[in-house]
């Protein structure tokens, strides 16, 4: 690890971050997208739409300050199946791997638990995230019926294997 993660700390989920949850993915969304009905509903409320449902979030601090987030949505229960949505790092901590660190993180959660794939959607011109997930072992596979118009991107972790 490089000196620069040394100071990341991964945290999960509690309620005083909810605000942080927001802030970070409408500052991420509306650098290149439009706010949707989707992401508002799930942002200010992530206790009922993903904790209380079985997701996941987890907070990536740096020098005890939330610079990062990402959510493990539980789509279904047999199989086990989660989406990976709603990270985003803070342009001031891009560059030391928030990203990566936190995507590895709710990996290793949606295994613990047997999943069988995480999947997530995104944009084709989103091309470092696209990079960041295929790093991860994300896949391509073809967008069918996405919540989100701005999806045209469709990636998936088989876990099962």
């Amino acid at each position: 690890m490089s000196d620069n993660n040394n100071e990341v700390k991964i945290v999960d989920y509690e309620s005083q971050f909810q605000q942080n949850f927001r802030d970070l993915n409408e500052e991420w969304i509306s650098k290149f997208f439009k706010m949707e009905a989707s992401d508002y509903k799930m942002l200010d409320n992530p206790e009922d739409y993903i904790i209380n449902k079985g997701g996941h979030i987890v907070f990536a601090l740096l020098n005890n300050e939330v610079v990062g987030t990402c959510a493990l949505i539980k789509t279904s229960e047999d199989p086990l199946v989660f989406e990976l949505a709603k990270m985003a790092v803070s342009p001031k901590a891009q560059g030391k791997k928030i990203g990566y660190l936190i995507g590895q993180e709710l990996i290793n959660k949606a295994k613990e638990l047997k999943a069988k794939e995480v999947f997530l959607e995104t944009n084709s011109v989103l091309i470092p995230a696209i990079k960041l997930y295929e790093k991860l072992g994300f896949q391509h596979i073809p967008v069918i019926d996405s919540p989100y118009e701005r999806a045209d991107t469709k990636m998936i972790l088989d876990l099962s294997i």
